[in-house]
């Protein structure tokens, strides 16, 4: 062990004269503690409501959209087609017309997105097929007659059931009825079942059809409005956009599932950060702590120092000396720290020690996802902070004279 080391740790750990010192020391581990514990205890809660939410979306939506840049119709389909058939990282792959209309049922209306995809490839493409509640995903009837898949809050609203018949009225041909040159485009739809996707905003807005009876809603003829698609890793999504974006060029815009949902995550990510940044100050109040019973460690120690440079010990010897007693605060305070965060998410994880209503929630417990990133980036600020916090003591250390030291001894 090198000298520095062992004079930093018995500094810390002997019996001091000015016990006021080491009550200061204390506070400094006692607050690093804290603020490593509140920091990890909070990130995780933050990557579990994360994670919740990618889940949720992920497990509906589909993973990549290409769609028109300019205009409602996708240009150049079997272009596109060809494009996707090569990639392996794509695993299923859907044409898909869509657009606003407004549903009416015994004199409620609501304007809602209409989207249209092959019934075939819905359930693989979209997750629509598990979260029907209520009936199932028919959208092509044995009486030929079509039907439509609605939020469960939408069918709130209209006080839908499975087997009532809604009228959607699409924005095609409005202006000519309201000239009266001729009539709206309307199609009358067999309710065959409900859908909950635990997002609010598409249980209340978007209903689905067959991709067949959506052209037809919305006067497209045999175009479409977009190439919904799936991959076999989801995580996959940003390079398989680029890769597309490229392939495609500019005639085309691929989006995400991450893109499809972007103001949501800058949401979750500025909280994040914000708390991130409050909660880092219990341990910059510690980091001030350590420089403080620091300092008036070398006012108490001025002879001890004097001493040990008469002996031949360097200024950068004594600097190692304090900078050594701010890592090891910052060392015990990070260990400490890290370990009660993870057991209080580890017990949160196996015994949820914070509950939420399952009746108002859609989780019974407070999510908690722990990852050794946030371990590693909070300790090694802490780290940080507190060797910061040892640099203006070191130096003032090191500035001692000897013979100014001893002079009294």
């Amino acid at each position: 062990m090198r000298f520095e080391r062992f004079i930093a740790r018995r500094y810390l750990l002997s019996k001091r004269k000015a016990r006021f010192i080491s009550i200061i020391t204390l506070i400094s581990v006692i607050g690093i503690t804290v603020g490593v514990a509140a920091l990890i205890i909070v990130l995780s809660v933050f990557n579990g409501f994360n994670s919740l939410v990618t889940d949720i979306l992920v497990g509906f939506d589909p993973h990549l959209r290409v769609e028109p840049s300019t205009g409602t119709e996708l240009p150049a389909y079997e272009r596109v087609v060809s494009v996707l058939g090569e990639d392996e990282r794509v695993k299923v792959y859907s044409p898909a017309a869509s657009g606003r209309s407004m549903i009416v049922l015994n004199n409620i209306n609501r304007i809602i997105n209409v989207r249209g995809m092959a019934p075939d490839k819905m359930p693989e493409v979209s997750g629509v097929d598990e979260s029907i509640v209520l009936g199932s995903l028919q959208l092509e009837r044995p009486d030929n007659s079509d039907g439509i898949v609605l939020g469960i809050g939408l069918a709130d609203r209209l006080n839908a059931m499975q087997g009532d018949t809604v009228t959607v009225i699409s924005p095609q041909g409005m202006e000519a009825a309201l000239l009266r040159f001729g009539q709206p485009i309307l199609r009358r739809y067999i309710v065959s079942g409900i859908y909950e996707s635990m997002n609010q905003d598409y249980d209340a807005n978007y209903a689905f059809v067959s991709l067949y009876s959506a052209q037809r809603l919305f006067n497209l003829g045999d175009d479409i409005t977009g190439v919904e698609l799936r991959l076999h890793n989801f995580r996959q999504s940003e390079t398989v956009k680029t890769d597309l974006q490229r392939e495609l060029g500019d005639e085309y815009i691929v989006q995400t599932w991450y893109d499809l949902h972007r103001d949501l995550y800058s949401v979750m990510e500025i909280e994040r950060w914000g708390a991130y940044i409050i909660l880092s100050l219990i341990i910059a109040v510690a980091t001030f702590n350590i420089l403080g019973s620091l300092t008036m460690t070398v006012i108490e120690k001025t002879r001890d120092i004097g001493v040990l440079k008469a002996m031949g010990a360097t200024k950068r010897e004594v600097i190692r000396i304090y900078l050594f007693e701010g890592i090891l605060v910052g060392i015990v305070g990070s260990v400490l720290g890290s370990l009660i965060g993870y057991i209080v998410c580890y017990l949160q994880i196996q015994y949820h020690l914070f509950p939420l209503d399952p009746t108002v929630y859609i989780i019974p417990a407070l999510p908690v996802e722990i990852r050794l990133f946030d371990f590693v980036a909070v300790g090694g600020a802490a780290l940080v902070l507190s060797s910061l916090a040892a640099l203006y003591p070191a130096k003032r250390a090191a500035r001692v004279l000897p013979a100014q030291a001893v002079r009294w001894e």
